[in-house]
């Protein structure tokens, strides 16, 4: 069916609040990646988030133009022609924007967008992220507020950060922080709510942190306390009802046990990234094909090699078959399972 409206991407999201499971919201930098996660949810029957980073927009651009806002439309366009066919919702949202990229990769989307939306047709992405975890809260969410703003007007959702994710991802690292920046305090969910409130009718998503951490944990890392999004939802709630609430996302859960991602489910969230099982699922099995057909893929001493082995056609499908196994681990992970809204 064809990408979800933005009434259908709030039904999603309600519906897994509700029901207390979460979309898996999973990075792609390809037709190929993206054709991965579209056939994982169509198998289990669940509606999900295909995402776009700067990194990987830029990587979909071409090595030559390195343009992150225009790889990451030229992947949405294929992924509004795709999905069509599949008997799932899908939504399109974009991962970290950090502020300085904001006038290079989120505002060319919403152009793009909003020039979409005037021909009458829906918004090229359903969602964003803007990431100013990196600048003072009020900083951070001052520019949140106007982008909040413009993505009402156009149909879009927000998601935003306060608290920094550990690690490495698209090049920003953060892995020499101190520890309590890697927690999100309830004064700062208070606060977002209220600025965020600003914005009349405009619907947010948090991605609040509880000590998460990009990337594959190592040992004395940061530990991950999800209590730290109960407290916060309470403390929200307390003050502004239950109707403030958040719908919160799980940034940097590579690594993270089963019982913490469910845990995380009780407290709203309503959305887990997933990017780095995803890529090692990607390349494995295109390691594996290398090693295995070392002669065929490579004309070694002066034979002509194995056209069938090196035709990237037959690894990069062994790749997307093995990346789609992972997205439906991820969805039963988080019990997404057979939750489709259909139509």
């Amino acid at each position: 069916m064809p990408i979800v409206s933005h009434e259908k991407y709030c039904e999603m999201l309600d519906n897994a609040k509700k029901n207390k499971f979460a979309y898996p919201a999973i990075n792609v930098v390809s037709e190929s990646s993206a054709n991965a996660v579209l056939q994982a949810l169509a198998e289990t029957k669940s509606d999900g988030i295909i995402q776009v980073s700067t990194g990987g927009g830029e990587f979909a651009s071409g090595q030559a133009v390195k343009d992150a806002a225009l790889g990451a439309i030229s992947i949405a366009q294929h992924v509004h022609l795709v999905a069509d066919r599949y008997d799932i919702n899908v939504a399109l949202h974009t991962d970290h924007c950090q502020a300085n990229k904001v006038d290079s990769f989120l505002k060319p989307l919403l152009a793009a967008s909003k020039e979409r939306v005037e021909k009458g047709m829906g918004p090229l992405f359903q969602s964003h992220m803007f990431d100013g975890s990196a600048i003072p809260l009020e900083e951070n969410m001052d520019i949140a507020v106007e982008l909040l703003k413009e993505c009402k007007e156009l149909g879009i959702i927000l998601e935003v950060e306060a608290g920094v994710v550990g690690g490495e991802e698209d090049g920003v690292n953060t892995e020499d922080i101190p520890a309590e920046k890697l927690y999100t305090t309830n004064e700062d969910m208070i606060y977002v709510h209220e600025r965020l409130s600003e914005v009349e009718g405009a619907r947010f998503m948090f991605a609040a942190t509880f000590g998460n951490v990009h990337g594959v944990y190592k040992p004395g890392n940061v530990k991950l306390r999800p209590t730290i999004l109960k407290d916060g939802q309470a403390a929200v709630t307390s003050k502004h009802g239950e109707a403030a609430s958040f719908d919160l996302v799980f940034h940097g859960g590579s690594g993270s046990t089963l019982d913490e991602i469910r845990e995380t489910l009780e407290y709203g969230v309503i959305k887990m990234n997933v990017d780095t099982d995803t890529q090692y699922a990607f390349t494995r099995p295109i390691a594996d094909h290398m090693l295995k057909n070392y002669d065929g893929v490579l004309k070694v001493d002066g034979e002509v090699g194995n056209k069938k082995m090196y035709d990237p056609r037959g690894y990069l499908k062994k790749g997307e078959t093995s990346m789609k196994e992972r997205v439906i681990v991820a969805v039963k992970d988080l019990r997404g399972e057979g939750t489709t809204l259909g139509v």
